[in-house]
């Protein structure tokens, strides 16, 4: 019985490592400076199924500047910030959320609902909309083919989300988002 649970409790410890890797501890803030790409607007990448959309108030839009500034930060193209605010959408519908109580998934925190106890900093970096979007960010950069992958697939790679396609539905909306603040 000893063994049984103790392999049992190892391999739940090696999970939460192995997201931790994923979604862990992460230095958010990277060295590149930014540079804005001038041009035609992004276009929106394998959209994948029906799509979703909110009509965003001032903190939302404000969020959506914020995470755009911080990918040109990170020397990030748009597909980053598609990528980002997508994920945000799903994850806050781009609300800096704090600490939900029994609504929030474990001590998930801010517009990626980052978890302190998995490595993502502390509830104060975790709620600053740019420290939260480089660490998305830097956890972006080390999925190879980011790039060139569906909106989903690289934010539940980032995220390790119960709902890995849920993403999806974002992609047309953090596009256009991207498309008409970008060069703002």
């Amino acid at each position: 019985m000893n063994t049984i649970l103790r392999k049992s409790i190892l391999g739940i410890a090696g999970l939460a490592f192995t997201g931790g890797v994923f979604a862990g501890p992460i230095a958010a803030h990277a060295d590149t400076p930014a540079h804005a790409t001038a041009g035609k607007p992004v276009a929106a990448a394998s959209v994948q199924g029906e799509q979703s959309t909110i009509t965003l108030n001032d903190e939302q839009t404000a969020n959506v500047k914020a995470i755009i500034a911080a990918t040109k930060k990170a020397g990030l193209p748009e597909r980053a910030a598609v990528v980002s605010i997508g994920t945000a959408l799903q994850e806050s519908k781009l609300e800096n959320l704090g600490h939900l109580g029994d609504k929030n998934d474990h001590d998930s925190l801010g517009l990626f609902q980052q978890r302190p106890s998995s490595g993502w900093g502390t509830p104060e970096q975790i709620t600053d909309p740019e420290y939260s979007t480089l660490a998305f960010l830097k956890g972006l950069k080390q999925v190879d083919g980011w790039q060139d992958m569906p909106l989903t697939k690289a934010a539940q790679t980032v995220q390790v989300s119960a709902y890995p396609d849920a993403y999806a539905q974002w992609e047309k909306q953090a596009t256009d988002l991207v498309n008409k603040h970008w060069t703002k």
